[in-house]
């Protein structure tokens, strides 16, 4: 069946206090997307975030952002007052987020909450502490343990502690005991609202399209926790580090920074980690989208303390063997394999072995000089097509700084006639397409331009801020996606 759907992050909804949350702004944007015709929300990393505040650099794979709890909802349960959340300065600008005053300031406010919550005596909060105890307990004791240390990365902690010894281990639990139990607290908040907003959206059979990074932060519970899974000595630092090779748009290359995988080990256990973090997703998300699926294949591999990308060198991943043992393991689920950028023989047959669909980005089709993979005419039902993703400008915005040769190539192959047509025909173009699901993000149904990017690959500092603003988008708007998605049989 031919689908539609949105990609709108969390933290862009338009929610008080600084940040979108699961607010009923969210739940009101799940109504939109049903009177717009569509079947998926597509959203962005749901962890917690650090420095830079990349969703794709978490503290955790397996827990949630504190900063997406709805305090009108702790307003309600008593637990907070609404004098005491507007005291808060969560940020001026309702366009944009100021995550340092959020860092600033939402901790306090749930602090409040907790203590006032009488959470020790709640039952649904003892059997969310034993259902996810697996990772929930490294996760609060490393955030705890870190706060502990002036928020520094835990390869800088004190050895004893830095290394897990077990009388370290023990110390560490009991000193700092309520600290812990607060961190748990805000996962049982964060895993109680968001279920509760999912099941909503999967009664108006609204399907929720999540993204599961494929590297985990080095500063994060699970390297911490979990340094047999990871390439690293013995005294826990990494020997290389995850990233990409020198190409057209970066002399250098990428240096993401992330630590490897000992894929050897994974395969030895059954990728029992790795089976347990997909897992866990498909209890947040209906539909799973693999970032960067072709680190399954090969991956590149920079040795640490290079600073920049030009001298790491490609090994082999464990190819399709970990997707095997998924689909034996889990059961064959819905997955987006995100298969862009230079593919080799090897990852195309991997995606196609897997029998995932493959991601079309439309702004990817427009080089006038050779025949592309991501023009419409060449596309499989078996693929997602985008007009563009969180990684890339707006619809607008990169129409207004295309070159000259590609903007007369993109006018003839979409018919347009006016400035005014480009976002919608481009709309129309995926829309029309064989591909089985197309995802439109929201800015583009909004026509706004790159004042409304999301992310600057590569870059620090003005990247994962942009918010709807209250009252957009409209019922007008709605009927216009619905029309425009029914008359191109999706759903």
């Amino acid at each position: 069946m031919r689908k539609g759907g949105i990609l709108l992050p969390v933290s862009s909804i338009p929610s008080k206090y600084g940040i979108g949350t699961f607010s009923k702004q969210a739940y009101e944007f799940v109504d939109f997307l049903e009177s717009a015709g569509q079947s998926f929300w597509q959203i962005l990393p749901l962890g917690p975030t650090g420095y830079g505040d990349s969703p794709y650099q978490s503290f955790s794979t397996f827990a949630g952002n504190p900063y997406y709890i709805d305090l009108e909802n702790l307003i309600e349960k008593g637990w907070l007052t609404k004098e005491e959340c507007d005291a808060c300065d969560f940020g001026s600008d309702d366009k944009y987020v100021d995550y340092e005053k959020i860092y600033l300031s939402r901790f306090k406010v749930l602090r409040i909450a907790y203590e006032r919550s009488n959470i020790k005596d709640n039952k649904e909060f003892q059997k969310f502490k034993e259902n996810n105890a697996v990772w929930l307990e490294d996760y609060a004791l490393y955030m705890a343990v870190k706060n502990s240390f002036g928020g520094a990365s835990w390869i800088e902690w004190e050895e004893d502690i830095r290394l897990r010894k077990p009388e370290a281990m023990k110390a560490y639990k009991e000193k700092y005991e309520s600290e812990v139990e607060f961190y748990r607290f805000q996962q049982f908040l964060f895993a109680t609202q968001w279920l509760a907003l999912k099941e909503y959206a999967n009664k108006k059979k609204i399907s929720i399209i999540g993204d599961i990074p494929i590297y985990v932060a080095f500063d994060s519970a699970d390297t911490w926790a979990n340094p047999e899974l990871f390439q690293l000595d013995g005294e826990c630092t990494p020997i290389g580090v995850a990233g990409c090779p020198p190409d057209s748009f970066s002399a250098t290359g990428q240096l993401w920074g992330n630590p490897l995988y000992k894929w050897d080990y994974h395969k030895e256990t059954g990728y029992e980690w790795w089976m347990r973090r997909i897992s866990y997703c498909y209890r947040l998300y209906d539909v799973v989208r693999i970032d960067h699926f072709r680190g399954f294949d090969e991956y590149y591999f920079i040795p640490y303390g290079d600073t920049t990308a030009e001298f790491g060198h490609w090994e082999k991943g464990p190819g399709y063997d970990i997707f095997k043992v998924m689909k034996e393991k889990i059961g064959k689920k819905p997955v987006i394999a995100e298969d862009l950028g230079f593919l080799t023989p090897s990852v195309i047959k991997l995606v196609k072995k897997t029998g995932y669909p493959g991601m079309k980005i439309l702004q990817f089709a427009f080089d006038s000089r050779e025949e592309s993979d991501y023009l419409p005419h060449n596309y499989t039902n078996n693929s997602v097509v985008y007009t563009g993703t969180h990684d890339n400008d707006t619809t607008v915005g990169w129409y207004e700084n295309l070159e000259k040769r590609d903007k007369s190539f993109a006018k003839r192959y979409l018919g347009i006639k006016a400035k005014k047509e480009v976002v919608w025909e481009f709309i129309r173009s995926a829309l029309s397409s064989v591909a089985d699901t197309a995802i439109i993000p929201m800015q583009d149904y909004l026509g706004l331009g790159t004042e409304a990017r999301i992310n600057i690959p590569s870059t620090l500092g003005n990247n994962w801020k942009w918010r709807l603003e209250e009252g957009q988008p409209d019922a007008e708007l709605a009927e216009r996606i619905r029309k425009m998605t029914k008359l191109y049989g999706r759903r």
